[in-house]
């Protein structure tokens, strides 16, 4: 009989979100939480969900989730580059070319980049292989801009590719960039 695996910590736990055993992008801003905060998190969105069973609510649950994503990602980490090249732009933006570099996955269907030579690679097998893509240089996918988007395909190791198969936008903006251009 195999030994019982070690219980997991509060912290590996918390942690597994981003790059884990559980990746997922609604809840990888855990891992930039104390362990007081995501406590927190936790207890309070425990409540808001016990609160939706007895009235159906769900809109407490979605924007504590999304003001907890907030406070991680905005709050004690912010990053400043004082030494940053901020350059105005020598032309308007009507008048400029721009490009979208994104590490989202997408592709355009028949152009799969085929990652270490798996054709038709799974999201299943890319999320089990995450450790060996942070290891390797990601290969580029040219998408244009006039690719109808039941072209586009989308598979990455390192978060679950739900809300990006649902909108594209949410990941990889190119219909904010069209809305921009007209």
């Amino acid at each position: 009989m195999d030994a019982d695996p070690l219980p997991e910590s509060f912290e590996g736990f918390k942690n597994s979100f981003s790059y884990g055993s559980r990746t997922d992008m609604n809840f990888k801003f855990l891992k930039n939480l104390s362990e007081e905060d995501a406590a927190q998190f936790f207890k309070d969105l425990l409540w808001k969900l016990g609160d939706a069973s007895n009235d159906g609510m769900l809109n407490p649950i979605i924007e504590h989730i999304y003001q907890w994503q907030v406070n991680a990602y905005c709050g004690r980490l912010r990053w400043e580059y004082e030494d940053a090249p901020i350059t105005r732009m020598s032309k308007p933006l009507s008048q400029a070319r721009i490009g979208l570099l994104s590490t989202s996955g997408h592709f355009v269907e028949g152009d799969d980049p085929q990652p270490f030579g798996v054709t038709d690679m799974s999201q299943k097998e890319a999320l089990m292989r995450i450790s060996e893509f942070l290891k390797e240089e990601p290969p580029l996918s040219r998408i244009p801009i006039d690719t109808p988007r039941e072209k586009l395909r989308v598979r990455h190791g390192g978060y679950d590719i739900r809300a990006a198969q649902l909108d594209l936008n949410t990941v990889f903006p190119l219909d904010r960039i069209l809305e921009l251009e007209k």
